[in-house]
């Protein structure tokens, strides 16, 4: 048995984690996508400006349909046109993006990153956020 927690430090131990200045800086790139994959309601409280939200339980079922693959009819199709796309997971204290960035690897992404400390390390940082 494992705890939630043992998961996340086996999952932080396979992927990249950045810093929410490496996000900051990244967001100058307009090919990067942000997910966010905390849950509606705290998405909806407060958010990172061009972040969409694909909430961590139905992320590998929606991610095909974010905008920048949305024209593809195609469900394979548009997760071909994301999987080298520059993806970067946020969540609220980079636990739950982390796991997500676990299985979008398993899902074949090859450049999804999680953000280390989440939306509480945007916050703390004073960087700007929509309410």
């Amino acid at each position: 048995m494992k705890t939630a927690e043992q998961l996340i430090s086996m999952a932080k131990n396979r992927i990249q984690e950045v810093t929410v200045a490496d996000l900051l800086e990244a967001m100058k790139n307009h090919k990067t996508i942000l997910i966010d994959v905390r849950e509606p309601d705290e998405f909806q409280a407060a958010a990172i400006d061009l972040a969409v939200n694909y909430p961590r339980g139905v992320l590998e079922m929606r991610i095909h349909q974010h905008p920048v693959a949305s024209h593809h009819c195609d469900t394979l199709q548009a997760l071909e046109h994301l999987k080298d796309q520059p993806i970067y997971l946020i969540c609220g204290t980079g636990g739950r993006s982390a796991l997500a960035t676990d299985t979008l690897q398993n899902m074949g992404f090859t450049q999804v990153k999680s953000v280390q400390g989440g939306f509480q390390a945007w916050l703390e940082q004073g960087y700007p956020v929509e309410k």
